[in-house]
């Protein structure tokens, strides 16, 4: 869809998130012979596997010192609650408020694995959860659809109508004649571009550090310190902080599908197709295994079905589901 590289097969952030995942389950109760045999062929599959579980590892064991004492320190001041927990599986940070609330305070300015947002995150005015979408009218005339783990702020400037994209998808909807019925453009900014038009159609998705901006109907301008781009129906751009791609062409009805309750794919990697179930599915699923990540998927799910979707992708990738405390699915 674009020309900036989007390949997380063995990224250091995916393989981060894959040793968390690891690091997870050999710190349940639950860990199985197979467990720890699929464990260690990850392991073995490279160094930077090993470099990554090591890192995690000591992520992980920097956070007693803080338990400890931010423990000391609740516990003091409250009585230890005990959370309910489900027998025979222990809670992802321990068990006691005064113990894991050290652990989440740390685990919060850094998510491992990216299984919530992050502080700067969340100061948005508008924003969606998980599976939902939202639709919202500004400046007057302009329709705004927020797509699922959107958020926005809504003003770029005193002077200039229009939203802040912080992360996540959205769609706007202008007149036909003006835009706003100011004669002024309304803006999307995001990742220091911006997306304006004065009519027609246009969806701006902010991911992973990407920016993918595509003209439904209409025009629309996007500004970059790089360059500018102008996208005509069924055009589209990327960008990044650091480059922007040309114009290629868009499928508009896929890129726009979720307004529609589904998810189109077409020769996309499974692993970018899962990534994508994960934002409209709570919980997280996790692919661990390579020999399968690049493998092509073709077709379209209902995402009030996603469950559906998962189980006809495990059949057909001859993939063994285990399912972790906290919501997570991890495939091998």
């Amino acid at each position: 869809m674009t020309s900036i590289p989007d390949d997380h097969a063995n990224t250091p952030d995916e393989l981060h998130r894959q040793a968390w995942v690891w690091l997870r389950l050999l710190k349940s109760d639950t860990v199985r012979q197979w467990d720890a045999e699929r464990f260690r062929h990850w392991l073995d599959a490279s160094p930077a596997h090993k470099a990554a579980f090591n890192a995690a590892r000591a992520q992980w064991d920097s956070y007693s010192p803080a338990a400890a004492a931010l423990g000391q320190t609740l516990g003091r001041r409250t009585p230890p609650v005990r959370v309910a927990v489900r027998t025979g599986r222990r809670a992802f940070l321990g068990t006691m408020v005064a113990g894991g609330a050290a652990l989440a305070v740390a685990a919060i300015v850094h998510p491992p694995a990216g299984l919530w947002p992050s502080p700067d995150q969340w100061e948005a005015d508008y924003s969606t959860a998980t599976g939902e979408q939202r639709a919202i009218r500004l400046a007057g005339q302009v329709d705004v659809t927020l797509n699922t783990q959107t958020r926005i702020r809504t003003e770029v400037s005193a002077s200039v109508p229009g939203i802040e994209l912080l992360s996540g998808e959205a769609a706007v909807d202008l007149p036909g004649g003006r835009g706003n019925g100011t004669g002024n453009a309304f803006v999307v900014a995001a990742a220091g571009g911006t997306s304006s038009s004065t009519s027609g159609r246009f969806e701006v998705r902010y991911l992973d550090g990407r920016v993918c901006v595509t003209c439904l109907s209409g025009a629309v301008r996007v500004d970059h310190p790089m360059g500018q781009r102008v996208l005509h129906a069924a055009q589209q751009t990327a960008y990044d902080r650091h480059q922007l791609a040309g114009v290629t062409l868009a499928d508009a009805a896929n890129v726009s599908a979720w307004r529609n309750g589904e998810l189109v794919f077409r020769q996309t990697r499974l692993a970018v197709v899962l990534d994508e179930i994960n934002r409209y599915r709570p919980g997280r699923i996790v692919l661990m295994n390579d020999k399968v990540r690049n493998q092509p998927v073709s077709g379209s799910f209902y995402i009030a079905s996603l469950d559906r979707a998962i189980a006809q992708l495990q059949y057909s990738f001859d993939l063994h589901a285990r399912q972790l405390p906290g919501g997570l699915l991890v495939l091998t």
